[in-house]
């Protein structure tokens, strides 16, 4: 017991003192170290998903970055998909969209390319058909049917005919920009000097360029250097001259034979108009551009052009009256006679992007309403987005044009991206073959029957 004056009562208060504090100390720290912890955990549920930020949602500094290819690397439509990044970048702090743009040839082997890699861009062009048919079968494109089903505005604004093409076993797998179509589009001065009027039926066209060619002018521009430009008369007259339930079992990589006879037909109707003189020299030497300053010019009287290109040439042919019309009718042929050559294209999304929320995100905005309206003012390419395109916006050739289409029982897409790869990398240069007078219709024919067996043997 202690009482009070005792020596050892200090000693006795000091080392409790001495306790207290070490008790104190070691209770801050540890209330410290919960501080820092709680703090650091409220810091982390402060940041946003994925799929907010992608909504343009703010909470967190950190930038995702998803790479954009397309296939139009000219000036114009260069500048347009620019407009749209910085807009989008504008609504979406949080994304960055890093642009590529590569020709049609070079985007081909680009993708065939990068798809066998992890470095594949997030949002990539794509044809429709059997060309985009590649990228699903082979697992590298996304399905975005969920994405359609969630967000009925975005699905309700897209022409359905145009999502079709990009449709597989029910399954959406693309989202198509805008839709195209092949027509002839002539020089209205030269037709009316030559009393010329346009031609309905393939024996008409062929007065035409008869009358054409005897007047001193060459009645088309052609340049196929590279064979797409070939493939889209092929592709015309295949539906016209095969009949369409064959044409559609060919072209499909399971059932495909090209035993029809339609097919060499095909490729003798086009042999026969290089034979007769009715199209420009050296054609197989030429760019496509070079064919239309030829046009434009006044050195031919016509061209087979794309509805998108309507714009270029009322820019470019200066001071001209010019007019179109669909490749004609064939009367005896087996195929439906009121197709036109043509096909909506897009964009699908990598199924290995790390970021599929902002990628959806960003093709929204891209085939939103008033970026389908700016698609038309500013490049003059009829959109996918319906009413996008309307008597408002939209040049008088152009709603022409549309009317064409709707008019139309269907659209025969381009044989190159509608039939397997390896048979379009058989069929079109050796189609510029025959048009060199290097190979028959029929040789051609048996080595495209050829690879067609060989491909559905490795597939099936």
């Amino acid at each position: 017991m202690y009482f009070c004056g005792d020596p050892s009562i200090g000693s006795y208060i000091k080392l409790r003192r001495e306790k207290e504090m070490k008790m104190c100390r070691a209770a801050f720290t540890v209330c410290l170290i919960v501080l820092l912890l709680v703090t650091s955990l409220v810091g982390c549920g402060s940041k946003e998903p994925a799929h907010n930020i992608a909504e343009g949602q703010a909470g967190t500094s950190d930038k995702v970055e998803i790479k954009f290819l397309h296939s139009w690397p000219r000036p114009e439509a260069n500048a347009y998909f620019q407009e749209v990044i910085t807009a989008f970048e504008k609504d979406h702090p949080n994304i960055k969209v890093k642009m590529e743009a590569v020709g049609d040839e070079a985007i081909k082997d680009k993708l065939r390319v990068m798809m066998g890699t992890n470095s594949q861009p997030d949002i990539f062009f794509s044809w429709s058909g059997e060309f985009a048919n590649n990228f699903i079968q082979s697992n590298n494109s996304l399905d975005l049917t969920e994405a359609f089903e969630k967000d009925t505005d975005w699905k309700n604004r897209i022409t359905r005919s145009a999502i079709e093409p990009f449709t597989y076993d029910g399954k959406i797998y693309g989202v198509p920009l805008r839709t195209n179509a092949k027509f002839f589009v002539y020089n209205k001065d030269i037709f009316e000097k030559n009393n010329l009027s346009e031609p309905r039926t393939w024996d008409e066209f062929l007065y035409v360029l008869e009358e054409l060619k005897q007047s001193g002018v060459t009645p088309i521009s052609f340049g196929n250097i590279y064979p797409w430009a070939g493939c889209h008369y092929i592709t015309g007259l295949n539906q016209k001259l095969v009949p369409e339930n064959i044409r559609e079992k060919d072209y499909d990589p399971a059932g495909g034979e090209f035993s029809h006879y339609g097919y060499i037909e095909a490729i003798e109707y086009l042999k026969d108009l290089v034979d007769k003189g009715y199209f420009n020299n050296g054609f197989n030497s030429i760019e496509h551009n070079m064919a239309i300053e030829m046009f434009y010019s006044g050195e031919t009287a016509m061209m087979y052009l794309e509805l998108i290109e309507f714009g270029e040439v009322d820019k470019d042919f200066k001071g001209n009256e010019w007019g179109f019309f669909p490749l004609p009718a064939i009367e005896d042929g087996k195929g439906n006679q009121n197709h036109i050559t043509g096909a909506p294209d897009g964009f699908m999304i990598s199924s290995k992007t790390k970021y599929p929320d902002e990628a959806i995100a960003f093709l929204k905005f891209l085939t939103s309403q008033e970026m389908g309206e700016k698609l038309v003012t500013t490049l003059g390419w009829p959109s996918a987005v319906i009413g996008a395109l309307n008597e408002n916006n939209a040049e008088p050739y152009l709603i022409k044009g549309m009317k064409a289409l709707e008019e139309a029982d269907d659209m025969a897409l381009w044989l190159d991206t509608d039939i397997h790869i390896k048979i379009s990398d058989v069929y079109l240069p050796g189609l510029q073959e025959v048009l060199n007078g290097r190979k028959t219709p029929e040789a051609l024919m048996k080595e495209v029957q050829e690879i067609a067996k060989k491909v559905k043997e490795e597939i099936y």
